[in-house]
């Protein structure tokens, strides 16, 4: 007994393709749109590479790829569906290319959402996808991803890319995605990244209603050698001058060293991860001079971890000690802050 093959309907054309035997109201449409991005984006958008690191969501390995190579009307491989995020999805290979989505010639990858774990026909879920196609020869996963997230819905329930890699290059085994004759792998990694809970809000308000402090230092002469002059407020913000008559650490005994702290009562509601920007500027004004000032410049993060800034070396003593340069009157010094620029920070949920 044998049997004679025919590729021939009786009119001599070809033979129709076979159709399934499914019960009336089973059969599952396949989505068959274009589901790539190639029409919308530019290339530039496309990232690939290669890594060492397996995919996370799904791992497709195939040991008789040339079976489906040669099979006349079998076009893709669909996984089982698997879980990543509230949705199930499907990992879909067409091993000789979408002809369809401009793929012929190539290795062509996408996912599918089952759109019946959508909560609703107008939801739309962002996904962010890379598809993997492991190299045995390299040890390593070629990659291929967009640069942006694709979004998936009940009317585009597909995405990916129909020219992952040319078939020339895949079937070639010198070049590794082909091992062991027959077999290779694909994989893909899903991230459904949630909408943001948590957030904050950072301004700067250059505006102030009184935006400087004057320390009157009386008995300057004889002052402690650390010394702190009242809190004071600017920008809703509590602050302090502290001033080291003498210097300190290596400028002592040569320079008067002066800074701008937080106040204690800011210290107290600030978090540790609080922190402010200010930009102000130190003054000490001659008292004989008024046009004279020694000024330098503030312009730096406040917070817990450093809690003020200043100058260890702000102006030498020599000008503090010689009555005749007019800074020290009748034993009293004058220093100013004033301040340009003071940031705020909002959390929300505060």
């Amino acid at each position: 007994m044998y049997f004679l093959v025919s590729t021939l309907d009786a009119a001599g054309g070809e033979t129709a393709r076979p159709v399934p035997n499914v019960v009336s109201g089973s059969q599952k449409l396949i989505p068959t749109q274009i589901s790539s991005r190639d029409s919308k984006v530019s290339l530039s958008s496309t990232v690939k590479g290669l890594r060492l690191r397996p995919p996370s969501s799904y791992s497709l390995k195939l040991e008789s790829f040339s079976t489906l190579m040669k099979s006349t009307y079998t076009e893709r491989y669909d996984s089982r569906p698997f879980r990543v995020g509230k949705y199930n999805w499907t990992l879909v290979v067409y091993p000789k290319g979408n002809k369809n989505d401009s793929g012929t010639g190539y290795i062509s990858m996408y996912v599918a959402i089952d759109s019946s774990t959508l909560i609703s026909p107008r939801q739309v879920v962002p996904a962010d996808l890379r598809f993997y196609v492991f190299n045995k020869k390299e040890k390593k996963y070629f990659t291929i991803q967009d640069s942006d997230v694709w979004q998936f819905s009940v009317n585009k329930t597909m995405w990916g890319f129909p020219r992952v890699l040319p078939l020339s290059t895949f079937n070639n085994l010198k070049n590794g995605y082909l091992y062991d004759v027959d077999q290779c792998e694909f994989g893909v990694d899903i991230i459904v990244p949630p909408l943001f809970e948590k957030s904050e809000l950072f301004s700067v308000t250059k505006s102030f209603p009184n935006k400087r402090f004057t320390w009157f230092i009386q008995g300057f002469s004889t002052l402690p050698s650390d010394y702190l002059s009242e809190e004071f407020i600017i920008g809703g913000i509590s602050w302090n001058l502290r001033v080291f008559r003498n210097g300190f650490g290596a400028h002592e005994g040569k320079n008067m060293s002066l800074y701008l702290n937080l106040g204690p009562q800011e210290l107290l509601k600030t978090k540790p991860y609080d922190k402010i920007y200010a930009r102000a500027m130190l003054r000490v004004p001659n008292q004989a001079r008024s046009n004279y000032v020694v000024g330098r410049p503030l312009d730096n993060w406040f917070s817990p971890q450093n809690i003020g800034w200043g100058y260890a070396d702000f102006m030498p003593l020599s000008d503090l000690t010689d009555s005749s340069t007019g800074f020290v009157r009748n034993d009293m010094l004058v220093v100013q802050v004033e301040m340009e620029a003071i940031s705020s920070t909002k959390y929300f949920p505060s």
